[in-house]
């Protein structure tokens, strides 16, 4: 093992009685300290080990080689790196990682080690030489390169294998998804210029909770309490905001107020919804294949949810025709669905899907499309990445009905920004508008208590 790895795995002594010394916790953060730079330099040995192994390893050849035959060549490389750089290994932690960096090769490449650091967000790779990641909200370059386009091309193609999809000149586009879940997109020639580009979206081996949203900022307890009751009183639900905004990690807590008797259909367009409920079907789209046939659209998939008896359908985010079947499934005995949607604004939200239910080429007047989407959708809740990288809730909006030919709608609660802090920090208070919601009566009904007081528009929430 290497020492790296046994610097890792110390863990500082505590005394039976609970109580810690102060020479003990300056012990315990010198020991922390000494974990995270034994992992820094970790990572930056395999990095630059990755760059020596693509540089001289014969990549094409890599298909047909002997396991055992490749797992040699690495190793002698690894040993002569060890030599170059003086790294104080012995032959067991040369082996060990040797094997490490084989497993990495024969995995994703280059980018293995940036998908097994939970500090990163998003890996977004444009062309072969050039490589960045999202750490809490900004974007950092990298050392990471591959060694030409032909190499990431096939990296690509290990991707989106694994999930029957397939890239090429022809369909030069493709969303997939890693084996964690993490959700690819990737991008080749002719549509890209300075060769494939690829965005990773990292799946959270600890998806976050409603209880880990409250301590992060994102919105505070009082207002969960209220969106954990809509939920349980099966107001249907939709989630607006930009990309990277949080909308699909707020839906996966949300669902965690869903009763566990309850039957979910989920439907993607790639599966990244992490639901904790035992009876969840999980449904992703499929693309046309090479002849152009055997397209599945997330229409369809509605359609056919709707004869699977779900007590809730979840839709990862509606984009298109699908919006019609969507309103209709929240209209005739689904309430309490829930979905995502690209919008800025809950009334943006609103006129993106009447824009979209026109187009399922149904002929319907905008006065029916407005009626079906006010007594179908409840609430509307929008998120916003800000500027200092942090998501946060920023607004909870009732739909209350028509008024003439009016979607109307009243906000329960909203973020109120007061200012940004020298380091660039937004900062800001929660306050509700003093409205009261008529969800609430149903949530009454249904035995559902909620502290009335939270309405109070001269409080600041917490």
């Amino acid at each position: 093992m290497s020492r790296f790895t046994l610097a890792s795995a110390a863990a500082p002594l505590s005394k039976p009685t609970g109580q810690t010394s102060p020479t003990q916790e300056g012990s315990e953060a010198a020991a922390g300290s000494m974990r995270s730079a034994s992992e820094a330099q970790l990572l930056e040995v395999k990095l630059k080990l990755h760059s020596r192994l693509i540089d001289e390893l014969d990549l094409s050849k890599l298909d047909n080689l002997d396991e055992a035959e490749l797992r040699r060549q690495v190793l002698a490389l690894v040993v002569d790196f060890a030599r170059a750089e003086r790294l104080a290994y012995n032959t067991s932690e040369l082996e060990q990682l040797g094997a490490s960096v084989y497993d990495e090769m024969v995995g994703l490449g280059p980018i293995e080690p940036l998908l097994n650091d939970d500090s990163i967000a998003d890996i977004l790779i444009n062309g072969p030489f050039q490589v960045y990641v999202e750490r809490r909200g900004e974007l950092v370059e990298t050392a990471v390169r591959f060694r030409d386009n032909d190499h990431l091309l096939r990296i690509i193609d290990r991707i989106v294998a694994g999930v029957g999809r397939r890239i090429d000149e022809s369909s030069p586009m493709v969303d997939a998804r890693l084996r964690d879940g993490s959700r690819v997109n990737a991008a080749i020639a002719p549509i890209t210029v300075d060769g494939a580009c690829v965005s990773i979206r990292k799946f959270s081996k600890k998806p976050y909770t409603l209880e880990k949203l409250v301590e992060v900022g994102a919105m505070p307890r009082s207002v969960v309490e209220f969106l954990q009751g809509a939920a349980k009183a099966r107001v249907s639900i939709v989630i607006s905001g930009g990309t990277g905004s949080g909308k699909t990690t707020l839906l996966n807590a949300l669902s965690s107020a869903i009763s566990h008797n309850e039957r979910l259909i989920t439907i993607e367009d790639a599966c990244e919804l992490q639901l904790q409920q035992p009876h969840v079907v999980r449904m992703e789209t499929r693309p046309p294949n090479v002849e152009g046939k055997g397209e599945i659209r997330q229409r369809e998939l509605v359609k056919n949810a709707l004869r699977m008896r779900p007590d809730r359908v979840i839709l990862g985010e509606v984009r298109g025709e699908e919006a019609f079947d969507m309103l209709q499934a929240m209209n005739t005995g689904h309430e309490g669905s829930m979905a995502t949607i690209h919008a800025n604004t809950p009334r943006d939200a609103i006129t993106r899907l009447e824009q979209m239910v026109a187009m399922s080429g149904m002929p319907l007047a905008p006065e029916a499309i407005r009626g079906q989407i006010a007594s179908a959708i409840g609430l509307i809740i929008q998120v916003t990445r800000l500027s200092d990288g942090k998501r946060r809730v920023m607004s909870v909006t009732e739909i209350t009905g028509m008024e003439g030919q009016v979607v109307q709608m009243q906000e329960i609660f909203g973020f109120q920004r007061t200012h940004t802090a020298t380091d660039g920090e937004v900062h800001g208070e929660f306050r509700a508008t003093g409205l009261r919601p008529r969800c609430l009566d149903e949530m009454i009904r249904r035995g559902i208590q909620y502290d009335a007081a939270n309405f109070d528009p001269s409080r600041t929430l917490t």
